[in-house]
């Protein structure tokens, strides 16, 4: 398979300029240490979170706004337990906002509750979230000011479908509604050179959110700057591109959690109350 929409060309090509990484759980599961009960006795704060948790997951609906709870002056400890509770789930990413802080995301093993920290751009923490929803608010928020057009000159010496490619995805952008099924485009099935992938992804730029899943299959999610595109590729187990395509929708499926987990991460949250504080 050629390379990948977003894989560098040769030469150095435009890729995904954001580097900065999710929270993440340390090895060492403080749960399981001896001083994890003494630890929990401090943390009343976490003992007090669990049950809201739990509580905003029974009541909420795929389609509704996410609900956050501010962690951001708990004390360290909390924090840390906290984040071993939650642990890490399939979906991580980051997304820029357009005030220059970064939002770092990590979904929990409870799908559908993501631990979201906001930084300025000297890395100083400005916020810390734990929110219950179907994908964190900042991804919809830093996508919302893409334009709904996109701009691009004649058709480079060497190009094959670029331009009609460009005139469907600029269509399917217009007509796409948030309730529509995802439009794919599968370039594995569409005979593209060079050139044309070339000038297709310097049309369509660079958007500001890129996500990760390590699901079934692991799938890189990057937000091209065009409104509603979206480069979805997935990888075998080598690393290698086994599937390359661009979704024109809201956001890709393979981010969202999915109605059926919001209760199956409260069972989980309250068996971790009964567990770890009762």
């Amino acid at each position: 398979m050629k390379p990948g929409f977003w894989t560098a060309r040769e030469g150095g090509g435009r890729v995904m300029p954001l580097d900065a990484e999710p929270v993440r759980a340390r090895k060492l599961n403080l749960l399981a240490t001896n001083t994890a009960e003494a630890r929990i006795r401090r943390c009343w704060r976490t003992a007090l979170l669990l049950p809201a948790l739990a509580d905003a997951l029974a009541l909420h609906q795929a389609d509704r706004p996410s609900r956050l709870f501010d962690i951001t002056e708990y004390p360290e400890d909390d924090r840390e337990l906290i984040t071993q509770i939650l642990g890490e789930g399939e979906v991580a990413g980051i997304a820029v906002l357009e005030n220059g802080i970064t939002a770092q995301m990590q979904e929990a093993v409870m799908a559908g509750v993501w631990r979201v920290r906001f930084t300025a751009g000297n890395g100083r923490l400005v916020g810390d979230y734990i929110e219950v929803g179907s994908i964190p608010a900042a991804v919809r928020l830093a996508c919302s000011r893409r334009p709904a057009s996109i701009s691009h000159g004649a058709a480079p010496a060497g190009a094959m479908n670029v331009m009609p490619l460009l005139t469907e995805i600029g269509d399917r952008i217009i007509r796409h509604r948030d309730s529509d099924p995802a439009h794919i485009i599968t370039f594995s099935l569409f005979p593209m050179s060079p050139e044309d992938m070339t000038f297709l992804q310097d049309s369509l730029g660079v958007g500001p959110v890129r996500l990760t899943s390590r699901g079934y299959r692991a799938c890189r999610i990057v937000a091209t700057a065009a409104r509603k595109v979206w480069s979805v590729q997935f990888y075998s187990v080598m690393d290698t591109i086994i599937l390359d395509t661009l979704e024109i929708c809201d956001i890709p499926a393979v981010a969202i959690a999915a109605e059926e987990d919001f209760h199956d991460s409260k069972m989980r949250i309250r068996e971790m109350e009964e567990t770890y504080f009762k």
